[in-house]
């Protein structure tokens, strides 16, 4: 592709390294260091001049230094006479933070949906899928599931949940028949996994047959995986906008859905002037 340079952060290079050949790119020549007092330094090893640049940095791992290096790249981009520079964010940081503060750009920004990727895993593992429920495991994901549901055809159910503060559930109340049913949890982050695996007793005790968990980003931080691990999953679903190869490791039920064709053909859309709304319903080939 010409005019077209890909640079990788250092926070997800085999999710960078994979988009570049789906493009069929090199990944462009960048060396990031830290100085003896901890600040980030971003060399960029070629010229960008005239060039249309994008930069995948996810937000996971060390977080803030990951975000403070994209930025670092961005400007030095843009020092070097770049035409245009595009941050490819797989896990956006901070998004949890305070959600009426969320999406607010004075830039064009594309949201990108796993969705279609998702359904596509379902239709091609889950062999009952016909048979399933979408569960959402708090009242906030009903939009979520819902549409789910109707693209397969099938019902949804969600658990209401009062928190007595954040991150500590007290009691969960599930509306909707899941008896015999496969369910099927969806959401779109689990990080210590409180939620979902207290989600996941709650539908066995309701009758359920068997309980998958299918979440965008995998956190996985704290008791996570131990907890994953004595859940009564059948599999736990993410995709690989984090670094998931060590999780993997330690807990068998994790299983990962490669992105990079969708992170690829938006970068190439974007490039050629098309519209990136062909990717909220169908995943590239």
């Amino acid at each position: 592709m010409p005019n077209i340079v890909l640079f990788s952060g250092s926070s997800h290079h085999d999710l960078s390294q994979k988009v570049a050949d789906r493009l069929g790119l090199d990944l462009g020549k960048v060396i990031t260091k830290k100085f003896s007092n901890q600040e980030t330094c971003v060399e960029i090893g070629e010229s960008v001049r005239g060039e249309d640049v994008y930069i995948v940095q996810s937000g996971c791992g060390e977080i803030n230094d990951n975000l403070m290096e994209l930025l670092i790249m961005i400007n030095a981009c843009k020092i070097a006479s770049s035409s245009r520079v595009t941050a490819v964010i797989p896990c956006f940081p901070y998004a949890r933070q305070d959600k009426k503060d969320k999406g607010f750009f004075d830039i064009a920004v594309d949201n990108l949906y796993a969705e279609p990727a998702v359904l596509q895993w379902i239709r091609e593992n889950i062999p009952e899928w016909k048979n399933c429920i979408i569960v959402s495991p708090d009242a906030g994901g009903a939009k979520r599931v819902t549409s789910i549901a109707d693209r397969l055809n099938v019902d949804f159910a969600l658990i209401h949940k009062e928190r007595k503060k954040a991150n500590e559930v007290d009691r969960m109340v599930l509306v909707g028949d899941v008896k015999d049913r496969v369910a099927i949890l969806v959401d779109d982050m689990a990080d210590t996994c409180g939620t979902i695996c207290h989600a996941a007793d709650k539908l066995i005790d309701a009758g359920a047959v068997k309980v998958y968990a299918i979440l965008t980003h995998g956190i996985f931080s704290g008791p996570a995986i131990s907890r994953i691990n004595n859940a009564p999953f059948e599999a736990v679903v993410v995709t690989n906008t984090i670094p998931q190869e060590e999780k993997m490791k330690a807990c068998p039920k994790i299983q990962v859905i490669d992105i990079s064709m969708i992170l690829a053909e938006a970068i190439r859309r974007t490039h050629n002037g098309e519209s990136v709304s062909y990717l909220f319903s169908h995943v590239p080939l």
